[in-house]
């Protein structure tokens, strides 16, 4: 038995005008003896906010690795895991530090069966609210600056105890004589020592675990309240930046494809309610070859010479790494087709932005980037359209919390406006954009739902 990974709900001086919406994050911190309904608790509050991306972190994973001597110890129920001693809080600390700055974190997978942590970790990012569950979540003074909301969960210590036996030996392989005696030489002496004492510092005591409606219903309601708080400044800060960067020129790294014979009829072609479907896509695929093409140039080259077939030595070049590419969805995936055709071993990863209907503000809702995308020499970034940038603003905030220089990202996009493109210029002003046409800002997505035919 493995300690749980994070659970997931199922759900210039203007580059520091904006924070994405996961900044700041909210951490909601739930203590209470072993047994007493911690876990509960917490998915009870994820049901309650039904809400996508909040995510329960389980101090567990930060068990240290025990040394042979320990390990003994721990085979024969002897070793004391119910003491501040056996968390790795520095390491706990850390990761809710980088969270709560919208970074990503590691978190330790623990053996429970090895007592040892593994070579493994499960990445951690952007969640909207993390709620934080241990026994002892609660004792550090560090932890405690980083709560948005301290909860501590009370139940009788003799349903502590039936509890307790009931989950080691269904999920870790425990005997019930050593679980008792583990209880009475470390868990109910660490209770009194180290648990009970957090009483005092938690915002609310929940009696009766999930049985407590009242008491969910008040954490629920907070936890609501400061994500509205947090919706509408992130608002503000977009209008804000919007007008700022409407006073900037357009930037030097804005590549706008020139309007070609060629280039312009294929527009015209797509532009066209006439056009077949059929014919749609296939101009579509044209035109979104030659835009990733152009944002090929934008990568870096070194020289490279190879012997020709008639046996010349050609003098030309390669490019200096590799090249991947990262698709916004839906959208984004309409140039998958033309990202294969132009680099057919091109590595590809998918960003989920979807637009909250209640917020009206854009959200992370799914992400899978290519592995090692931190050391490749250029990330595309496609979207076909980009109207006021904010789904942008996100996508490039992901990559450069992935470890991707700003200078690396080319965002490739068929139709941008024009505020769009400085605002996200403004931010960024290393990423380069390659655009086919500049477009009205109000202009609806329309690309992909005619491209895909729904």
């Amino acid at each position: 038995m493995e300690s749980l990974p994070p659970i997931y709900s199922t759900a210039t001086n203007l580059k520091q005008g904006y924070s994405p919406p996961w900044e700041d994050l909210s951490i909601i911190g739930i203590a209470g003896s072993s047994g007493s309904g911690k876990t509960s608790v917490a998915m009870e509050i994820i049901k309650s906010l039904n809400l996508p991306w909040v995510v329960i972190l389980v101090m567990d994973s930060f068990y240290k690795s025990l040394n042979p001597e320990q390990h003994e110890k721990a085979h024969r129920n002897e070793y004391d895991f119910d003491c501040p001693d056996s968390i790795d809080f520095d390491a706990l600390v850390q990761s809710l530090q980088d969270l709560k700055l919208g970074k990503k974190a590691n978190i330790p997978i623990y053996s429970f069966k090895e007592h040892q942590r593994q070579k493994e970790t499960t990445p951690l990012y952007s969640p909207r609210v993390l709620i934080l569950e241990g026994i002892l979540a609660l004792h550090d003074p560090r932890i405690l600056d980083l709560l948005d909301a301290k909860i501590f969960v009370e139940a009788d210590m003799d349903v502590c105890l039936g509890r307790r036996i009931l989950r080691d030996v269904r999920e870790r392989g425990r005997d019930v004589e050593g679980i008792i005696k583990q209880w009475f030489t470390y868990v109910k002496p660490s209770y009194t020592q180290y648990v009970e004492p957090q009483r005092h510092v938690s915002d609310i005591i929940i009696p009766r675990g999930i049985e407590n409606k009242t008491a969910i219903t008040m954490v629920v309601e907070h936890i609501r309240r400061r994500l509205q708080e947090k919706s509408e400044k992130h608002k503000a800060d977009l209008e804000k930046l919007r007008a700022l960067a409407a006073e900037e020129i357009l930037s030097d790294n804005v590549i706008i494809m020139k309007p070609t014979p060629q280039f312009k009829g294929m527009h015209t072609i797509l532009q066209d309610p006439a056009t077949e479907q059929v014919d749609f896509v296939f101009y579509f695929d044209r035109l979104a070859s030659l835009l990733i093409e152009r944002a090929l140039d934008c990568t870096e080259y070194v020289p490279a010479a190879v012997e020709t077939p008639s046996k010349q030595r050609y003098h030309g070049i390669h490019p200096l790494g590799t090249v991947s590419a990262v698709a916004i969805l839906r959208g984004g995936s309409c140039m998958e087709t033309a990202l294969k055709r132009t680099l057919p071993d091109c590595i590809t990863g998918r960003i989920l932005i979807q637009t909250s209907p209640l917020a009206s503000e854009p959200e992370l809702h799914y992400l899978k980037l290519p592995l090692g995308i931190e050391t490749h020499s250029t990330v595309m970034l496609l979207d076909p359209q980009m109207a006021s940038g904010g789904a942008a603003l996100m996508a490039v905030r992901v990559l450069i919390d992935h470890g991707v220089d700003e200078h690396k990202i080319v965002f490739v996009t068929c139709a941008a406006g024009k505020c769009g493109l400085q605002r996200l210029t403004a931010v960024y002003p290393e990423v380069k954009v390659v655009v086919g046409r500049i477009v009205d800002e109000d202009e609806p997505r329309w690309l992909e739902n005619r491209y895909l035919g729904c």
